[in-house]
């Protein structure tokens, strides 16, 4: 297993990068070896701090750096060699099974789709990530790669994150809600009464509408929203974490903290970005694991390890045999049916006007 790692990506790179490459090849085993992309010199000066494999750490060079200012057009037409893009190109090209990076998110999702192209029958890949809940696990998507969308990409996207969910975490039968602002059907906006649809009349596990309080409650394995929306609630999420250790440390004297190592593990385990490490785009052919800019080396080495599990599992072919089996039926038939409905929508409101 070798997976290329965008040494230059991120606000700490590239001591967070070569610093998480060194934990992966002392902690997830023997086979796992790391392509370090970008500039020479920096990477060589951080890797000389370690005691490392180095049969198991090597360098693959690129000249240019992709800053966060950069638009994701620009930086594919004239950052071609940049560690980020590189990486990328090296995991089309077979050198790697995977690619993790820390840097421009908007940059990685375009040159994923240029250099790894979409799984067949996918309109548009979606970014999952993981929320604790009573019930264990939630995974929401989508949380950041797409803004505008339309009902059919919101049922793809419940349907690519049902197939991971149930693939990553061996569960059968994943619970698919819609995030909403009320449990009913006739509750939310256009693109929500239209999801809801296609979801009510799909072959998926529809729970129905779960709403905001319902993501911590288990109300549903995997819930579905726009980019917009889910990427707004993962960064407020971030912060749950931050602010609940800085008041249990602030306000415990030392007697009455005695418990306090146990708490903040457990928030840390269900909060930290840094335990998961990264969130998988997924429609690609391929694995991009796309990391928080603050990455430390933990949450590098984390985002590593969950990309080699999703190669050992072979989430892409999973999907799109997935995608394959739901398209002839739900995809087709429900889009038929959509259009139906909404003309009885538009019908019902010329009456009401």
């Amino acid at each position: 297993m070798r997976v290329a790692l965008d040494a230059m990506g991120g606000d700490l790179a590239p001591q967070s990068t070569v610093g998480g490459a060194v934990e992966a090849v002392r902690e997830l085993g023997d086979d796992l070896q790391i392509l370090l992309v970008g500039q020479e010199e920096p990477i060589k000066a951080e890797l000389s701090k370690y005691d490392y494999p180095a049969d198991r750490i090597r360098i693959s060079p690129a000249s240019k750096i992709i800053q966060m200012t950069d638009r994701p057009t620009e930086a594919l037409r004239e950052k071609r060699d940049s560690s980020l893009i590189r990486a990328i190109e090296l995991h089309g090209e077979g050198e790697a099974g995977a690619v993790v990076s820390a840097g421009h998110t908007g940059v990685q999702v375009a040159a994923s789709l240029m250099k790894l192209g979409r799984i067949e029958g996918v309109r548009r890949p979606t970014i999952g990530t993981y929320f604790p809940s009573d019930l264990g696990i939630v995974l929401l998507v989508d949380v950041g790669a797409n803004m505008d969308c339309k009902p059919l990409n919101m049922l793809q996207f419940a349907v690519m994150g049902t197939i991971f969910f149930e693939h990553h975490f061996e569960r059968s039968r994943a619970r698919v809600g819609l995030l909403n602002i009320g449990e009913e059907k006739t509750k939310g906006n256009q693109l929500a009464l239209s999801t809801h649809y296609l979801l009510e009349h799909s072959e998926l596990n529809f729970v129905g509408n779960v709403e905001g309080q319902d993501i911590f409650r288990g109300a549903a394995d995997v819930i579905v929203c726009d980019g917009f929306v889910g990427n707004i609630l993962l960064k407020f999420a971030e912060t749950i974490y931050e602010l609940l250790i800085a008041r249990l440390k602030g306000k415990g004297s030392p007697e009455s903290c005695e418990g306090l190592d146990q708490v903040m593990g457990t928030f840390q385990k269900d909060f930290d970005y840094a335990e998961q490490g990264g969130v998988p785009l997924l429609g690609l052919n391929g694995i991009s694991m796309i990391c928080h800019g603050r990455s430390s080396a933990r949450a590098i080495k984390n985002a590593i390890r969950e990309a080699v599990v999703m190669k050992q599992q072979n989430i892409p072919k999973a999907i799109e045999e997935g995608i394959e089996r739901y398209h002839a039926g739900v995809f087709s038939r429900g889009f038929a049916r959509l259009h139906s409905f909404q003309e009885r929508r538009e019908r019902h409101s010329s009456d009401l006007d």
